[in-house]
């Protein structure tokens, strides 16, 4: 589904990402691991053209795209919730929900009703303005806007931060049914463990711009000195 091949970016001057090489396979959830500023979310910018590579290559459905505009790699399938959410809120959750779809073609801009069957409070609150809801509601209003455009793969960029544990624990239960019932592909970059463990199939790790470690999640569950290696200040 992604495959990323050797892949350096930088900001400026400042070289982040140092020979990426990582895959993700059709229907999987992968958790991207790591301390902060190790290259995650320059990473998951970097496959989504908005940080172009200065070398490598990234593969999608057996196409190139690390020479695309975002909005062209949006169209192949890709879609992006960052991290902090980037929610418009003085705009309703159906307004949100409408913008994620300009870029589609206006015979197929109506929302997919599997969207508000998987987050039933922004159908309850669909005239509700955003930025009255809490940070929980507005990161399912984060992902349900990502999933308007019916992805082929779909990335999430720290969705458990700032969020109660409770509505952690049900962001992971519905990405969970979500890849079970449409087999959406998912990259998951997460520091929060115990969704991981929840949600993901498999699980990379990063330091200092490289993967250094990619295993199933069952590993992680019996040996969680591999999240301590990895994790540990």
């Amino acid at each position: 589904m992604l495959t990323v091949k050797n892949v350096y970016a930088s900001y400026g001057g400042s070289l982040i990402l140092q020979g990426v090489n990582l895959s993700i396979a059709p229907k999987e959830i992968k958790a991207l691991m790591g301390r902060n500023g190790m290259g995650k979310t320059t990473l998951m910018r970097t496959v989504m053209g908005l940080l172009p590579p200065r070398s490598g290559e990234i593969i999608f459905n057996n196409e190139p795209i690390h020479n695309l505009q975002t909005h062209e790699i949006a169209a192949k399938g890709l879609s992006y919730v960052p991290q902090g959410r980037d929610i418009f809120g003085d705009f309703t959750v159906w307004e949100n929900l409408r913008l994620g779809m300009l870029k589609s073609d206006r015979s197929s801009r109506n929302i997919p009703e599997g969207v508000f069957e998987y987050f039933p409070i922004l159908a309850e609150r669909r005239n509700q303005k955003a930025g009255t809801f809490s940070g929980g509601e507005q990161q399912m209003l984060a992902i349900a806007r990502a999933l308007v455009t019916r992805p082929k793969m779909l990335l999430l960029d720290e969705p458990s931060e700032g969020i109660q544990p409770s509505i952690v624990d049900q962001i992971s239960e519905i990405l969970t049914k979500i890849n079970r019932e449409t087999g959406l592909t998912i990259l998951l970059v997460e520091q929060n463990v115990e969704m991981v463990l929840d949600t993901a199939m498999s699980c990379a790790f990063m330091e200092k711009g490289q993967i250094v470690e990619s295993c199933p999640i069952e590993a992680v569950r019996q040996d969680d000195s591999i999240i301590t290696c990895h994790m540990a200040l």
